[in-house]
């Protein structure tokens, strides 16, 4: 799931997704240790996807963003500061 699809969800429902992120994560270790997994790129994607999560409330929590307000698109970018995320500093 990108970042704009996280923030536009609820805090509750992020912290959600998390819990069912980590179960996912100790399921796939779990399998790993076992030799029961075939495509250990699952363990990295997992592991991002728990990033992902934690840092997308961390933000939320510091008042970066505000999960559940921003209704983006992955065309529109993100203003923070006086540099937008695709790294073009704004002209005023």
């Amino acid at each position: 799931m990108k970042a704009y699809e996280i923030r536009e969800k609820t805090l509750e429902d992020v912290k959600d997704d998390l819990s069912a992120a980590e179960e996912n994560l100790r399921t796939i270790r779990f399998q790993l240790v076992t030799s029961q997994l075939d495509n250990v790129t699952l363990l990295t994607k997992a592991k991002r996807e728990v990033a992902r999560l934690k840092t997308i409330i961390k933000e939320h929590e510091l008042g970066i963003f505000k999960l559940g307000e921003l209704k983006l698109t992955a065309e529109e970018p993100v203003l923070r500061g006086n540099i937008d995320m695709k790294g073009e500093e704004d002209e005023k």
